[in-house]
């Protein structure tokens, strides 16, 4: 039996983004997600983007490219945290979809902080 190298935990956002997609899209994804908890490393699946702390999750289905955007947090145990997810219509990551999970990413570690 392989590890699960992390555990995911999806914010409002990111939970909305997936119930919006269709049941396959939304089991492709969590086929891809499971891969890389189990210790797949692909950056067709799971990539840093460059200059940031932020990961993304990628599922292509039908030729249409899926991003659900995500941050580590190793504090108490080995947990991705899942901001937001876009249908990809662009070559190049938008910024604003960058931007994005940065400030979900800061306001997620403030209100942790504030809870301890």
């Amino acid at each position: 039996m392989e590890q699960i190298v992390f555990e995911l935990y999806l914010l409002e956002e990111a939970r909305e983004f997936m119930k919006s997609l269709p049941k396959e899209i939304r089991c492709k994804i969590g086929y891809n997600i499971r891969r890389v908890q189990k210790g797949e490393r692909d950056n067709e699946l799971f990539k840093k983007l460059d200059g940031t702390e932020i990961w993304e999750f990628r599922t292509i289905y039908n030729k249409t490219c899926y991003r659900l955007f995500s941050f580590w947090d190793k504090d108490t145990n080995t947990l991705v945290v899942a901001t937001h997810g876009i249908i990809k219509k662009t070559q190049k990551t938008p910024q604003k979809e960058i931007t994005k999970a940065e400030g979900l990413r800061r306001k997620y570690f403030e209100n942790k902080n504030k809870k301890q």
